[in-house]
């Protein structure tokens, strides 16, 4: 069996290409090669006759250019989930209804993408409308186990290799918790920061577009490309951290409650400041609003598809669907409001705190045996509630499964969380 853990630097993919070291061509060639001896195993993307032809195709059509002219992603290959329109590729959304029915005009995203020189590589697998029914991906890191979800293949992608850089989407906690898993950089921006156009939506006012990189550095040209209004700064890279005591930990797993400690211990002796602050004491009140406004928003979205492919959709979908039809428009009404009032509410205790970001695990525990669940999300969930930017980062493992954290920082300040996660990833990544 090939070596199936091997993340590649889209910083440094990018300025092979750019700058003219590499031709386009050899680079598609080695991910396409790279796909072809992973795919058995971790069967990260949907299926797709004639990618090569395509790709070294696309390669021929991108434009002419001296290097210190090219994009930023010139000849960059890139995963995009199986929820985003891609001209020339069908959307299944890991469902059984025709393309035909999800079609529409291509993404925002894959817009800005293709504009800074991007190539679709395919389509990466996910979970049926981005909900819990999972799809075949495995984790590249053991693959009796799951690479989270909904965002499986985009993150199973990253780290195996096949791609630099992959789209997800987060509407609870389906990029943080599967970059954890894998063992990859993840990033949930601000809401709205990326925009949502052309994604086809689980719950519009919690979706968010999500990244995975190898790294912070490639996180930070992958954001700087696919957020609005990037701006270039230079932050201090010593933020004081808060962690959120009560029974928002008390969710975790022992084997992640012990990882997380550990990473907290290395930050102190680091000379990081860490602060233990009581916050979300109302856990299980969030979780039920959140819950609430996903399925109501979600029968919404899925009125017309429901309606006319029902025997079409997995149960657990089914299950989602009918549920969001019983909750009230007032129910939505006060979910919906309920997610500026935590944003506001986090960010007071955070500034109480004298703290610059919440660190927390970015999931339970490591990634759970079997392919039937891709896990809890339990430590993502408020943040995305909150709408607030989040990064994970690789830290530690469990027998062999990798563990990771999350920075939370403040609603809109995208660029400083970056900047900041930079020196916290050398850390964290020693453990």
């Amino acid at each position: 069996m090939p070596e199936l853990v091997q993340p590649t630097s889209l910083a440094e993919t990018a300025r092979r290409c750019r700058d003219g070291d590499r031709a386009v061509g050899a680079e598609l060639a080695d991910r396409l090669d790279r796909l072809d001896t992973v795919e058995p195993e971790v069967e990260a993307f949907v299926s797709e006759g004639g990618r090569r032809e395509r790709m070294l195709s696309a390669a021929e059509r991108l434009p002419e250019a001296p290097p210190p002219e090219r994009p930023p992603l010139y000849g960059v290959p890139v995963g995009v989930k199986d929820v985003f329109r891609v001209d020339g590729l069908p959307t299944g959304a890991g469902s059984g209804l025709p393309a035909a029915a999800l079609a529409g005009p291509e993404a925002a995203v894959i817009e800005r993408l293709r504009a800074a020189g991007a190539v679709v590589l395919g389509k990466t697998v996910t979970t049926e409308f981005a909900y819990f029914h999972p799809g075949p991906t495995r984790n590249p890191h053991d693959t009796a186990h799951t690479p989270g979800g909904s965002s499986s293949g985009s993150a199973a992608a990253v780290a195996a290799g096949e791609v630099p850089v992959a789209l997800g989407t987060q509407t609870a906690g389906s990029t943080i918790r599967p970059a954890a898993f894998c063992g990859v950089v993840g990033m949930k921006p601000s809401y709205g920061r990326i925009l949502t156009d052309g994604l086809l939506p689980l719950a519009p006012s919690l979706d968010h577009v999500g990244l995975f990189t190898a790294a912070v550095d490639d996180m930070r040209l992958a954001a700087s490309v696919c957020c609005d209004e990037w701006r270039a700064i230079d932050a201090p890279n010593d933020p004081v951290l808060a962690v959120p005591d009560g029974p928002y930990l008390e969710q975790a797993e022992q084997a992640g409650l012990t990882g997380f400690e550990r990473a907290v211990d290395a930050l102190e002796a680091a000379g990081y400041g860490v602060r233990r602050v009581d916050a979300l004491e109302d856990v299980e009140t969030v979780n039920d609003r959140h819950t609430t406004l996903l399925a109501g928003e979600a029968a919404l979205v899925h009125h017309d598809w429901y309606t006319a492919h029902a025997d079409a959709y997995h149960g657990t979908t089914v299950d989602l669907v009918e549920r969001g039809r019983g909750v009230s428009t007032e129910a939505l009404a006060t979910a919906r409001a309920s997610r500026v009032a935590l944003r506001e509410r986090l960010t007071e205790r955070l500034t109480a705190a004298g703290a610059d970001c919440w660190l927390a695990p970015a999931a339970p525990g490591p990634a759970p045996e079997g392919l039937e669940s891709t896990g809890d999300v339990a430590m993502n969930l408020p943040w995305t509630h909150a709408g607030l930017p989040v990064v994970s980062l690789p830290a530690g493992a469990v027998d062999g499964l990798p563990l990771g954290v999350q920075i939370v920082g403040r609603f809109g300040a995208d660029e400083y969380l970056l900047d900041r996660c930079a020196g916290l990833e050398e850390v964290v990544a020693a453990i």
